[in-house]
């Protein structure tokens, strides 16, 4: 009798039925996503290393060149600028400034969320009045307003687009935080002594964290595209330094000669933003209990 190797055996078979389970369990568009988005994160952290050119390097005896040359990829623009490097460096200034954006809109709107839920009365009023006047107002308008007393700069940019969305983490972290402080372990945390932050830094925020990290895949583009078209208009990242919908601004002007240099940020907007919204509605069908 041929000895068999029982531990071997279900080994051999674990990665085949790890792989069924992600192909059956992961849809291609989110996979996609995924990999889009893991590509742009690797793209933006090491740009300096990728990138073939300075931004700024300009060689006016290539002006306009089309895309597919050994030197210049992705062609360049009517400056001589590599495409491919400004793109590089754009992919890595818009995500910087979309993710700095999302953080501190999460965790201003988080707050005063919490706040509402914990002090109720006058500060709840205020919260939710504050929230209301927000979502009535035309941000991209009073953003033009903005940046065009002030002055663009990266940190202004960052704080200004950091106030877009924040009312929909007061009310969702508001909602979630009376409706757990109406549970048992909440009240159970309370009546052991424990200070207010605790119980809603350690108790309530990680209950909520799952619905609160959804909306934070649905603000992300939004920030994206609000961004892309401040720097479209002019108001956004200024020169020398370019983003994406900076670079998008400048080629407008040669779309019918040059039209790679406004298509390939373009396309990187479009799907970057796709990806992003692709991989938030599959985590809020995996990470919501309402809808199980």
């Amino acid at each position: 009798m041929v000895p068999v190797d029982l531990a071997a055996a279900p080994a051999s078979r674990k990665p085949n039925r790890l792989v069924s389970v992600l192909r059956r369990n992961l849809p291609a568009s989110v996979a996609f996503g995924m990999l889009w988005l893991a590509a742009m994160v690797l793209t933006a952290v090491l740009a300096d290393q990728i990138r073939p050119f300075n931004i700024t390097a300009m060689d006016l005896t290539s002006r306009l060149s089309a895309p597919g040359g050994l030197k210049h990829l992705l062609g360049t623009d009517e400056l001589g600028r590599d495409v491919l490097s400004r793109l590089i460096q754009s992919i890595r200034v818009s995500l910087v400034i979309a993710f700095g954006a999302t953080i501190i809109s999460a965790v201003f709107g988080t707050l005063l969320g919490f706040l509402a839920a914990r002090l109720r009365g006058f500060v709840e009023h205020l919260v939710l009045m504050l929230a209301d006047f927000q979502a009535a107002l035309p941000f991209l308008i009073m953003s033009l307003a903005v940046l065009a007393f002030f002055g663009s700069s990266m940190p202004l940019l960052v704080c200004l687009m950091g106030f877009y969305g924040w009312e929909r983490y007061a009310r969702i972290a508001r909602g979630l935080a009376i409706a757990a402080g109406a549970q048992g372990y909440a009240a159970a945390v309370v009546q052991l002594g424990a200070k207010p932050s605790r119980v809603y830094l350690h108790h309530i925020l990680p209950n909520v964290a799952s619905t609160l990290i959804v909306s934070m895949t649905l603000t992300f583009p939004e920030i994206i595209l609000m961004e892309s078209g401040l720097s479209f208009l002019g108001l956004g990242v200024q020169p020398p330094e370019t983003s994406l919908g900076n670079m998008v601004g400048f080629g407008r002007e040669y779309l019918t000669r040059a039209p790679w240099i406004m298509l390939a940020p373009a396309a990187v907007i479009m799907l970057t933003t796709l990806s992003i919204s692709l991989v938030g509605d599959w985590l809020r069908d995996k990470l919501d209990p309402t809808i199980r």
